[in-house]
């Protein structure tokens, strides 16, 4: 089973990890590792090591992070840059942590990324947009003749 490691400024990592566990209950080989302002990038590197030490079953690991650029991306990245099994996602919203802590029985790491980054876009919407799919699915339907 592919290890995940949620990593993020702030109460990042663990917020998601507990909406997670209200939504979902428990989930195996799931990490959560928060960047407080307190702390220092050789201190995420150190926790995010010992992470991998707990959950890298040779299966593969993911890295969900919160912000393109920011030290806990670039943690992951310099962790997983020479690693084939493991990737790093960025831009980690609920909606992506949720389906694909379900969905990653069988994925290879490249593959969850793949399915991850299409979950993570069709997660980012408006009201206005989704009310705009129920109106053109309702017209569908009359010009259908139903």
């Amino acid at each position: 089973m592919l290890g995940i490691i949620i990593c993020g400024h702030g109460g990042f990592a663990s917020g998601l990890e507990r909406a997670m566990l209200q939504i979902l209950g428990e989930q195996e080989a799931v990490i959560a590792i928060d960047f407080p302002e307190s702390s220092t990038t050789a201190l995420l590197q150190a926790q995010c090591e010992a992470a991998l030490a707990e959950i890298d079953k040779g299966d593969g690991v993911v890295f969900l992070t919160d912000l393109l650029g920011g030290t806990p991306f670039r943690v992951a990245s310099t962790l997983a840059l020479h690693q084939p099994d493991w990737e790093v996602i960025t831009g980690t919203n609920l909606q992506l942590l949720l389906e694909m802590v379900l969905e990653r029985d069988g994925l290879t790491a490249h593959e969850f990324r793949l399915q991850a980054l299409t979950c993570g876009h069709r997660g980012l919407t408006s009201l206005a947009d989704e009310m705009q799919k129920d109106r053109q699915a309702e017209a569908s339907l009359v010009e259908e003749g139903i």
